[in-house]
């Protein structure tokens, strides 16, 4: 006799919930930036490097390349796909804290700052920074004037602590999000023994970090940061519950029952209406398919098309504008509106798929308008096939 199977009910008595509760509770996030909540385990064999960097979401695009999975139907065949330009200033290294492993987790034992700090970073001590005295730092930068004072605080932490994080400000004035405060974050520098992370942190003190020494082409990472906003929703569109049928008396957007008589209140698992949106998402296992540079004028340009091109296309990402500066370019979407600050962070985990082996070779990187049906890849190209016009006379008459 065979196994016995249970003949499966109806979607009218039971079906599966709607909306994950590993979500919960599905409330706005209590900070605008993403936080690292962990970073990839050191391995001390390697030389002392960064594990994290933050950048600023500019729009998105399309490429075409040829995919190398041998096997697969798809081997040695056009794909197009779309991809995320995150533009990424060089960031400013301007301290680190030392860390103490404990039985109840890390405990903070020391921080030691940079001699000088921007303008842009001190103004994140301060909630109205026009009204202040913008004396933050004045003080401390003195204690680099006294004898070996710092040189103490650092010897210290070389001595007691096991785990350094670098205190990294942006250059947010760089990217043009219409920001002056700088988003601070410690990022750890994971490799070589504590006593060679904390010189390599010093030796870069109000040194610029470029995106470029914390990533490479074709590596795995992950993006965090907080969502779009919605506002508050129904619980159609927050969990996804169905409509109820055309006909129902005083609404169907609804949930019918909201739970028995008793016990004598709604229990947490029932969708309800509330907040959808700006809430703190970790997305793991981004590729990154281009890292270019701001000086690179042909950052855009591949083998296959040698138009001198930059990444911004023409008119400008939408909502967001021209990328200035260095930036990163990473398979399918990420989270956030435009102009939201994000961190990326190296993986947590040993990447041996294909997919994240897989070498990528970009054929073409899209820069036609992405507002309307975009013809031209740069206006060269758009003033070679008009001619010229009306504007242009107006312009060389006047």
């Amino acid at each position: 006799m065979g196994r016995f199977v249970g003949k499966m009910s109806h979607r009218k008595f039971e079906k599966p919930r709607s909306g994950s509760l590993g979500f919960l509770p599905r409330k706005r996030c209590r900070r605008h930036r993403g936080k690292v909540k962990s970073f990839p385990k050191d391995d001390r064999t390697q030389k002392p490097h960064f594990t994290a960097f933050m950048g600023y979401k500019s729009g998105m695009t399309h490429i075409v390349r040829d995919v190398d999975k041998p096997g697969s139907r798809l081997h040695k065949k056009e794909v197009v796909e779309a991809v995320s330009v995150i533009e990424c200033p060089p960031m400013k290294v301007v301290g680190f804290v030392g860390y103490i492993e404990t039985p109840r987790g890390l405990r903070a034992l020391t921080t030691v700052w940079a001699q000088h700090l921007s303008t842009e970073c001190r103004r994140r001590f301060y909630k109205n920074w026009y009204q202040s005295k913008q004396k933050a730092f004045t003080k401390y930068s003195k204690n680099y004037l006294q004898n070996n004072k710092m040189e103490a605080e650092i010897a210290r932490a070389k001595q007691y602590c096991q785990v350094i994080r670098a205190i990294c400000h942006t250059q947010v004035q760089k990217a043009k999000v219409g920001q002056k405060k700088a988003q601070i974050m410690e990022i750890q520098v994971n490799g070589g023994n504590v006593s060679e992370k904390i010189d390599f942190i010093t030796k870069m003190f109000e040194q610029d970090l470029p995106v470029s020494a914390v990533f490479a082409e074709n590596e795995m990472i992950d993006i965090i940061g907080v969502t779009k906003g919605k506002g508050i929703e129904g619980v159609v569109s927050r969990w996804g519950v169905t409509r109820l049928p055309r006909k129902t008396h005083r609404g169907l957007r609804k949930v019918a029952c909201i739970g028995a008589w008793h016990p004598a209140r709604v229990q947490f698992q029932v969708p309800r209406a509330g907040q959808a949106g700006y809430h703190h998402r970790t997305e793991i296992n981004k590729k990154v398919y281009r890292v270019g540079a701001a000086a690179n004028k042909a950052s855009a340009m591949t083998e296959a098309d040698v138009t001198e091109k930059g990444i911004t296309p023409m008119g400008g990402f939408p909502h967001y504008g021209t990328v200035t500066e260095d930036w990163i370019m990473v398979k399918g979407c990420v989270v956030g509106p435009k102009k939201r600050v994000l961190t990326l962070r190296k993986s947590l985990l040993p990447q041996v798929s294909r997919r994240a082996l897989e070498q990528i070779s970009l054929k073409f990187i899209d820069t036609s308008s992405k507002f309307g049906h975009g013809r031209f890849q740069t206006s060269e190209e758009k003033k070679k096939y008009f001619g010229v016009t009306k504007k242009d006379t107006l312009k060389a008459d006047a």
